[in-house]
């Protein structure tokens, strides 16, 4: 798996356990609190693998953005958080500071 793969896999996992932490009420619920734990300590270790070949300020921005972006469309689509016009520049200026990591 090459590390630009191995950084988006780990990426969308911190969405799923960004998500998790509100599922899990506070580590209250069991399965969801198990989700979340497991979620963090593959994307972390996914992470570090990616950093191994890549510089660690591209890999740490890129994965902490596609985080951010995907929890934010998600809590969005199912949380029914809004999302406005500065929400949506704020998306675009962060997908496009990732493909601009992509492209250095």
């Amino acid at each position: 798996m090459t590390p630009w793969l191995t950084l988006a896999i780990a990426g969308l996992l911190e969405v799923v356990w960004a998500v998790g932490l509100k599922y899990s009420e506070g580590f209250t619920r069991l399965v969801p609190s198990v989700v979340t734990v497991v979620t963090v300590v593959i994307s972390f270790l996914m992470l570090a693998n990616a950093m191994r070949a890549l510089p660690v300020g591209t890999a740490y921005a890129v994965w902490s953005g596609i985080g951010a972006l995907g929890t934010m469309i998600y809590a969005a689509m199912f949380f029914t958080e809004p999302l406005n016009l500065m929400h949506g520049l704020g998306v675009v200026l962060i997908v496009a500071g990732i493909a601009a990591l992509k492209i250095a």
